[in-house]
């Protein structure tokens, strides 16, 4: 999130204080300046922004050096040691976001045709997408600017995300699913969510997982949040839900959201990411914790070609470093993900994904897929991106961004005014009846 889910900086200061409406994409804490000039950045949804760094690759090498050397996240997760065994190659991860530019210096070579399904200006008007593909699969053939924890895979862009980093409608993003799914990714990102469940978006996921695909999400940041509850889709079952930890430390991130349904924990806060055209930024937020899971999930997936997606999530789930209280916990879940264990450990085979409940496609305690079971069309209902039919209250997304009205509250109250005055009249025609019989 650009400072949390609040907002991203552009040029203009009305951009930047632009609410997001919808479901909002976690974009990171962010804000540009210039080289190594200090600068306050103002807060925003009661989260702090750090002292930025804003670094072109055209800039002195000392300078894009230093945006290599901030890149912390990299020495936490012993890179350099993972990356003897598997750098990604081969590997297909879906960015499901604002978009990617894949014109950025360090993406250059590494972005895949993708698909719009939001349409606008310029592949990726946020940053907030360019971003996360960066800390996937940034390139690692010089010393300048940003790498990925997985530098040989290839990144499938699917822009769901509008110019004002957000969406109203859920089955845009489970369109973009099944549409990464179709189109070779054997990982998925999605650095995004609200407190909304979508069945749709479920049964998205369901096919993602009935074709061996390893999908990952974000926890959610507290100050976009309206409850403490961890995003959807990240709570989804057999989605590895991360959450995020402090600079260099064992430290959860103080705007992380956790919770029951957190698996992974992965840095967080102090990240240097790629920013469109060609510049940097320091961002913070569990969306830039994911695709480093994201990004080991790839590894994995290219030193074993032919282990199953549930596998894949195995591995993550029990060669984490353990921290907190001992064991799975609600606030760390396994553990910080550990990219050499998950490369070089022994792991017991599994027949199925650890976090998946196996139920139905599309039910997971949400209510049936629009098209299944019970679930006829109503009345004026129409065909949904995915194929299904569904009647139209189930192709509307229900979560709110940060600092949105809650747009159902009006109509509650408008529903609960009808009702008694259809109470008050039955009444008083009851009594009316009742003095006629009398007399």
């Amino acid at each position: 999130m650009a400072e949390d889910v609040t907002g991203v900086r552009h040029s203009g200061p009305a951009a930047t204080r632009r609410a997001l409406l919808g479901v909002a994409a976690v974009l990171a804490v962010a804000a540009p300046t210039v080289a190594t000039v200090p600068v306050t950045v103002p807060a925003t949804g009661g989260q702090l922004a750090g002292a930025p760094v804003a670094l072109a690759p055209g800039d002195s090498v000392s300078r894009t050096d230093q945006v290599r050397d901030e890149q912390w996240q990299l020495d936490e997760l012993r890179a350099e040691t993972a990356w003897r065994t598997s750098t990604g190659r081969g590997v297909t991860v879906a960015v499901i976001d604002s978009g990617v530019d894949p014109n950025h210096p360090d993406l250059v070579g590494q972005v895949l045709p993708g698909k719009d399904l939001v349409g606008g200006v310029g592949p990726d008007p946020v940053g907030h997408g360019t971003t996360v593909a960066g800390l996937i699969a940034g390139r690692k053939d010089d010393k300048r600017g940003v790498v990925g924890l997985a530098p040989d895979a290839r990144i499938l862009p699917v822009r769901v995300l509008d110019e004002r980093n957000r969406y109203d409608d859920a089955l845009i993003v489970a369109q973009g699913v099944r549409w990464a799914v179709d189109h070779g990714a054997r990982v998925i990102n999605l650095s995004l969510g609200g407190s909304g469940d979508s069945p749709a978006l479920a049964a998205a996921l369901d096919y993602a997982f009935a074709r061996d695909v390893v999908v990952v999400a974000c926890t959610g940041n507290l100050a976009t949040s309206t409850d403490l509850k961890v995003w959807y889709p990240a709570r989804e079952p057999g989605v590895i839900a991360v959450s995020g930890l402090e600079r260099s430390s064992d430290n959860l991130w103080s705007g992380s959201i956790t919770g029951r349904a957190t698996a992974l924990t992965a840095p967080a806060n102090g990240l240097v990411g790629a920013r469109p055209p060609s510049g940097y930024w320091r961002v913070q937020g569990t969306s830039f914790a994911a695709p480093l899971v994201a990004a080991t999930a790839a590894l994995v997936r290219s030193r074993y070609p032919q282990m199953s997606a549930g596998e894949v999530v195995n591995r993550l789930l029990v060669t984490a470093r353990d921290i907190g209280p001992t064991g799975r916990d609600d606030r760390f879940g396994y553990g910080v993900v550990d990219p050499v264990a998950a490369l070089t450990a022994q792991v017991p085979p599994v027949t199925a994904n650890p976090l998946d409940d196996q139920t139905s496609p599309g039910v997971v305690g949400f209510g049936p897929a629009p098209g299944s079971g019970d679930d006829s069309p109503v009345a004026g209902a129409g065909s949904d991106p995915l194929g299904l039919t569904a009647p139209r209250n189930e192709t509307r997304w229900t979560a709110r961004a940060a600092g949105a009205q809650d747009d159902s509250a009006p109509e509650q109250v408008w529903v609960g005014a009808v009702l008694f005055v259809a109470l008050v009249t039955g009444a008083a025609m009851m009594v009316r009846r009742f003095r006629q019989r009398v007399r």
